[in-house]
């Protein structure tokens, strides 16, 4: 059962989302909330076996088909994948717990989708091969389209119909940049492009260079680096909260591709092609964050801010990931964790906030009917950790990362992170006084309802994951800085996928 251990991130949710899909036609929610939780539990438990599979520091290589790793589909386990797959797996937690207060009524074919999201997302961080990449994206995006556009009207729709558009463009650019790299080096197995990238002949290197920087521009659109953000304020802020909360690591995937496949395939040992991303995304990095935090101060609506926090966070990681140093990388990968959360639950409160008003729903208006204080309390503890303050997770994380800045730009980095930081607190500052505090109640208005619980519940949940961020912050950092130093050295890596041999033989002739 162990050594098939990294297939059940992929087949779990798979099989669950298959299953789910086949009995919403004759069962209640009740019996579909039941099978989606037997799988999220199942789901958790392998997400910790993984992570502990990895943190002795073991790469494990999975041949899907018992054919060698340059030919067949390989799923490949280290530290990396396996944070990322726990990530993942702790959001769905609260967001699935969201939508059983009763949204997933409402919605067709939720847990099914919610279910093949998680299959496409655990995949994508999981494979070893670029192609298979490509096929997991698509399982993603798929489940996405379906998630966005249930029960849409109006604006969601017409977000919706953008966020399809630009991301099957992306997907044709995705293919046309791995065509070129397959007719270059004749495989898309990371492991054994690494070698052959590192032996391309000089006048081929142009060639393979074009082609990689048409994948960085497919990853960096993925994960909304600017210009390519466009797709991602309306989308995310019209989605329904359990799934804005749930697409908050849809933009990690391109992060994680950015680290995973320019680190090992275009990193240090790849010759002529060596690191050659790094500089134009620090600057990129550093434009998304600037127009991000001036996106927080002008948004009208707490939804719209909080989109931008996530496209803030995703520069603020571009930034950590191509200083291209282990403490960098560390603290980047710690602030990755906390932002996910932190924005999953600020889009949550948004939800709350937008049922206690009514008709005036998150918009920043000074008139309005009153909002229950546990809202404003919940809020100012997202407020304080996604702005970078002390002492929750998100100092913690921005300080390792500023911390880490070599000492020649250590200027403009830190003026790009610390004045993104401040412009975040001024935005947030001024939407939660026009929310929670000097607001003006509409004459004769009626107490704000009371949020459901299970809803409260997951809001709490993810804050508590920040929480938790902060106490047990040494033992994550220990674990994210040895991550970063295995993504740095990608010899090993490569070495156990080739290592690996089919368990199968066909006898000699």
């Amino acid at each position: 059962m162990m050594m098939h251990l990294p297939t059940f991130p992929i087949l779990v949710p798979l099989v669950a989302g298959a299953i789910l899909l086949l009995l919403e036609r004759r069962q209640s929610t009740s019996v579909l909330r039941v099978g989606a939780w037997i799988s999220m539990a199942a789901q958790v438990a392998v997400a910790v076996a993984l992570v502990g599979a990895a943190s002795g520091g073991e790469i494990i290589a999975y041949l899907v088909g018992d054919w060698p790793s340059r030919l067949g589909i390989t799923l490949v386990v280290d530290r990396l994948s396996a944070l990322m797959v726990l990530t993942t797996t702790l959001l769905a937690v609260p967001c699935l717990l969201h939508a059983s207060a009763g949204w997933d009524k409402r919605a067709l074919h939720f847990h099914a989708l919610f279910q093949l999201q998680l299959a496409g997302l655990n995949g994508s961080f999981m494979t070893g091969d670029l192609f298979n990449l490509f096929v997991f994206f698509e399982v993603m995006l798929i489940a996405s389209y379906g998630l966005l556009l249930s029960g849409a009207l109006g604006p969601r729709i017409a977000a919706g119909l953008h966020y399809v558009v630009f991301n099957i463009a992306a997907s044709t650019l995705f293919l046309i940049a791995l065509g070129l790299l397959y007719g270059m080096l004749g495989t898309l197995n990371m492991a054994e492009m690494a070698v052959r990238v590192a032996e391309t002949a000089p006048e081929d290197v142009a060639m393979v260079k074009a082609a990689a920087g048409l994948l960085l521009v497919v990853f960096c659109a993925k994960a909304a680096l600017l210009p390519l953000y466009i797709w991602l304020p309306e989308t995310y802020s019209r989605a329904p909260a359990a799934v804005a909360a749930l697409f908050t690591i849809m933009t990690k995937v391109g992060l994680y591709a950015v680290l995973r496949v320019y680190t090992l395939v275009f990193g240090s040992l790849a010759g002529p092609l060596a690191d050659f991303a790094w500089d134009a995304l620090v600057a990129a990095g550093a434009v998304t964050l600037v127009v991000a935090a001036i996106g927080v101060v002008g948004a009208t609506r707490l939804r719209a801010a909080v989109a931008y926090l996530v496209m803030l966070s995703a520069g603020t990681l571009f930034i950590a990931f191509a200083l291209a140093n282990a403490d960098a990388i560390s603290g980047g990968l710690y602030y990755l964790a906390h932002s996910v959360f932190v924005t999953a639950a600020l889009f949550l409160i948004a939800d709350l906030v937008q049922r206690q008003r009514g008709s005036m729903g998150d918009h920043l208006l000074p008139i309005a009917p009153p909002t229950r204080s546990a809202s404003g309390m919940m809020y100012a503890i997202a407020a304080v950790s996604v702005a970078g303050l002390p002492p929750l997770s998100g100092f913690i994380g921005k300080f390792v990362v500023l911390d880490a800045v070599p000492a020649a730009d250590t200027a403009w980095i830190w003026a790009a992170i610390l004045g993104g930081s401040l412009l975040a607190i001024i935005g947030l500052s001024r939407t939660g006084t026009r929310l929670f505090w000097r607001v003006e109640a509409i004459g004769d208005a009626k107490p704000p309802p009371s949020p459901r619980p299970i809803e409260v519940g997951a809001t709490v949940l993810l804050l508590a994951y920040g929480v938790a961020m902060t106490i047990g912050a040494g033992p994550i950092l220990r674990y994210t800085d040895a991550t970063a130093r295995q993504v740095l050295d990608p010899g090993s890596y490569i070495q156990q996928v080739q290592d690996t041999q089919p368990q199968i033989r066909e006898p000699s002739p």
